[in-house]
């Protein structure tokens, strides 16, 4: 499953609010499809997260999205502004 489908998934087969623990009983085995090819369940996702209860499917999701691991992130530390972060290269700019 791809990570922007989960907050359909949430709604559709949770009853708000709900514990973390029945989260991770009733959907806790679905994959999570990474970009990287790295997949980690909702379960293993949230045992990374401390949260007890969560109210709505936004706050679960919110949550699932903090605790993904890096797999699921794009390229890091990329900047598509262009330049260099090298404080000796931050000279003057013309446009």
């Amino acid at each position: 499953m791809r990570l922007s489908e989960t907050r359909d998934l949430f709604a559709r087969e949770l009853t708000f609010p709900v514990s973390h623990e029945a989260v991770i009983e009733t959907i806790g085995e679905t994959e999570l499809e990474a970009p990287t090819g790295q997949n980690e369940t909702i379960g293993e996702v949230l045992s990374r997260c401390e949260t007890e209860e969560f109210r709505s499917p936004d706050d679960l999701y919110g949550s699932l999205m903090t605790f993904v691991s890096d797999g699921f992130i794009g390229r890091k530390y990329y900047d598509d502004r262009g330049g260099s972060t090298d404080s000796e290269d931050m000279g003057e700019v013309q446009f």
